[in-house]
C-alpha cells in the first residue's frame, strides 16, 4: 500500500512486469515532494515483488543488479509486528528478527545494510505461527482512516530517506517513532 502511494504521489506512471514483480520508475519532481520548483529530483524505482513474501529477495536482488545500486541505496518498506500499529521507524541495517522476507532480502542482496522503513502493524494475541501468519496476511481491523494515516506516515519517512544526502542515505535518517 505504501509503494502504491509513493508511485502515485511521485507520478511514476504505470508499472511494468519485471524482476518477478511490478516496477514503476522515473525521476522525482522535486517540487512534488517539497523541494525547489523545477529542480530535478533523484531517479527512483518502486518495486513490488510478486513472489511470496518469504522470497522477496528473488525479486529485489536482480533489480538491484540491473540498476547497479550500492546496497545502501536500497530501501525496503515492510510490516513489523513488533511495533504497535501506527508506529513507523526508519533505520539502516539491523537484525532480521525472524522475518523470513528480510532473510531472503539479505541473502539475495548480499547483505543487510539496506535502509528499512518498518511499518508497525501490531501483534496478535497469540504466538501460534498460523495465527500470526493469518494476522499479517489478513485485512486491517483498524479503520480506513487509521490505515490511511499509517500509509501517509510511512510514505513521508520513505521520502525523507530518498531525499537525504545520497552518500548518507539511511545514515541521515534517524530511527524513531513517526509523529502522529
Amino acid at each position: 500500500m505504501v509503494a502504491e502511494e509513493l508511485a502515485r504521489r511521485w507520478q511514476l506512471g504505470r508499472s511494468k512486469e519485471r524482476f518477478r514483480g511490478r516496477i514503476a520508475e522515473g525521476r522525482l519532481d522535486a517540487a512534488a515532494v517539497g523541494g525547489e520548483a523545477h529542480a530535478r529530483g533523484p531517479r527512483v524505482a518502486v518495486l513490488c515483488p510478486q513472489t511470496y513474501m518469504n522470497e522477496a529477495g528473488r525479486s529485489a536482488g536482480p533489480a538491484r543488479g540491473a540498476f547497479k545500486l550500492p546496497l545502501e541505496r536500497v530501501l525496503v518498506v515492510h510490516d513489523e509486528i513488533d511495533l504497535p500499529f501506527g508506529d513507523v521507524r526508519t533505520q539502516r541495517g539491523g537484525g532480521l528478527a525472524g522475518h523470513n522476507g528480510l532473510k531472503s532480502l539479505k541473502r539475495e542482496l548480499g547483505g543487510s545494510d539496506f535502509v528499512r522503513v518498518r511499518v508497525g502493524v501490531g501483534r496478535p494475541d497469540s504466538t501460534d505461527p498460523e495465527i500470526v501468519s493469518a494476522y499479517v496476511l489478513g485485512r486491517f481491523s483498524e479503520s480506513r482512516e487509521q490505515v490511511s494515516e499509517l500509509i501517509e506516515r510511512a510514505s513521508q519517512q520513505v521520502e525523507a530517506a530518498v531525499l537525504a544526502d545520497p552518500q548518507a542515505a539511511g545514515a541521515s535518517v534517524q530511527p524513531g517513532k513517526a509523529s502522529a
